[in-house]
């Protein structure tokens, strides 16, 4: 069987890509890796079509990279071998609303920037936000378990996915989870797909949970000479039993590129900021800022403002959802990238790992940007680095195991909301071995092998 011939008559000619100049696009993400040359790039519409084009390379033993939006910056989208890109772009409808049952069905290519700003005529949304929301995609962010800068209130995507609908690497389909709140009908094959990087099956369509738009938010900014001074500010909001709706952190490299990109300001002598947003209620937000602003001023901060104003707040929003647009701009040699780490560790780790992390910087000599969404324990390190040198990306790859390995001795984590794609591969296997449970990947290798005999399905990602 001519498989491309075959995905023409499924989906029509003209959602089959081959010419050069058309796929070349689909084989990078927005990771600094590049991938190889498909044999096709297939836009199919519907979960029939999905269904016949998967079944056709599953016969045909055609490898199968699925892409989303693009954004993932740890090579997760970009095809490895020849084989067929499928890219859910037309899967783009938002299919059904229950306001009184709280969920929203959308279709895996919806843009979570898209699905929010339909869900705010109900004054719902979907509480994941990862920096890329304009372009990243629900099915995208499921296949990561995306987080973002209102983690520190909500948590990451798994926790507010209810169920889907999965085209698995035979062509079957199946129906995981559903719409209700809770279950309890053995293994939950849910939470199985969330966080698999679309090496199990594709997701074509998600129910997710929604819930109210905050009343009112505010917003204080703290700024620190101290980085470990920094670090102790959820936990100090946290212990006066005050959850942040966003709790932000950035150093200065990041707070430059920041005020050069979106003319945010800072005081001269600050070295670190935090970002901290209160939801409250219209009668009760000048309190409750006031409240958290006071524990906020028990952590030694140079500075402490607070601002209800929604343009202010808004562009302080933008800057930091931004920044790393912002930190591409200050790339000076070329060749030079930047390279995203990616650890995570429990809230009240984080003093002491950010004073492990600086010291790791310092002995690297790397430029590296310390941001993230401190809130849950994140912190992105990224790193200036010449792509094209390989010594000098040896060293980038050593000093990302130095510091996934400082997460994980704090009890963390090498990935908090990335994903592991084909950058972290090697860090998974450092962490199941720290952590004294390599059974771990063995178990990840034969889920695999259930769901994809053939090893078709996103191969050489997450593990080789």
């Amino acid at each position: 069987m001519d498989v491309i011939e075959e995905m023409r008559r499924v989906v029509g000619p003209g959602n089959v890509l081959t010419k050069k100049e058309d796929i070349l696009p689909y084989m990078r993400d927005a990771s600094y890796l590049s991938g190889g040359e498909p044999l096709a790039v297939v836009i199919p519409g519907t979960t029939t079509e999905l269904a016949k084009v998967v079944k056709a390379c599953y016969e045909a033993e055609v490898p199968m990279y699925v892409r989303g939006g693009g954004t993932s910056l740890t090579g997760s989208s970009v095809p490895l071998e020849g084989g067929v890109v499928i890219s859910m772009n037309r899967f783009d409808k938002i299919l059904e609303v229950s306001v009184p049952d709280r969920y929203v069905v959308a279709e895996a290519g919806v843009r979570l920037d898209a699905l929010n700003a339909y869900l705010s005529k109900f004054r719902y949304f979907y509480p994941p936000d990862p920096a890329s929301s304009l372009a990243a995609t629900v099915g995208g962010s499921l296949s990561t378990n995306a987080g973002g800068m209102r983690g520190a209130m909500y948590g990451a995507t798994k926790e507010w996915v209810l169920g889907m609908e999965v085209v698995l690497p035979t062509g079957e389909v199946a129906q995981f989870g559903g719409r209700v709140l809770k279950r309890s009908i053995g293994y939950d094959l849910t939470a199985l797909m969330i966080g698999s990087e679309g090496t199990l099956g594709i997701i074509t369509k998600a129910t997710l949970k929604i819930t109210p738009l905050p009343r009112r938010t505010g917003r204080i900014l703290a700024y620190y000479k101290s980085i470990e001074d920094a670090g102790k500010v959820v936990a100090r909001l946290t212990e006066n039993g005050i959850i942040p709706y966003i709790a932000e952190f950035m150093d200065g490299i990041a707070m430059d590129a920041a005020k050069k990109s979106k003319g945010i300001d800072y005081p001269s002598e600050a070295n670190y900021m935090m970002i901290i947003d209160i939801a409250s209620t219209e009668e009760s937000i000048k309190k409750d800022l006031e409240s958290a602003a006071d524990a906020i001023r028990t952590t030694n901060p140079l500075h402490v403002r607070i601002t209800t104003d929604p343009e202010e707040m808004d562009r302080i929003y933008q800057a930091r959802k931004g920044l790393y647009s912002s930190l591409l701009m200050e790339r000076a040699r070329p060749g030079e990238k930047v390279i995203i780490g990616d650890v995570v560790v429990p809230p009240t780790e984080v003093p002491s790992t950010l004073v492990d992390l600086d010291g790791a910087i310092k002995r690297y000599g790397f430029k590296v940007s310390l941001f993230g969404h401190i809130g849950d324990g994140n912190v992105h390190l990224n790193i200036f680095a010449n792509a094209d040198d390989e010594e000098e990306m040896r060293r980038v790859s050593e000093f990302l195991l130095e510091t996934g390995m400082i997460a994980v001795r704090h009890g963390g984590s090498v990935s908090a909301e990335h994903g592991i794609g084909l950058e972290k591969k090697q860090l998974l296997v450092e962490e199941f071995k720290a952590r004294g449970t390599p059974v771990n990947l063995e178990l990840m290798r034969q889920l695999k092998k259930v769901f994809d005999p053939k090893n078709l399905l996103n191969r050489g990602k997450l593990f080789d």
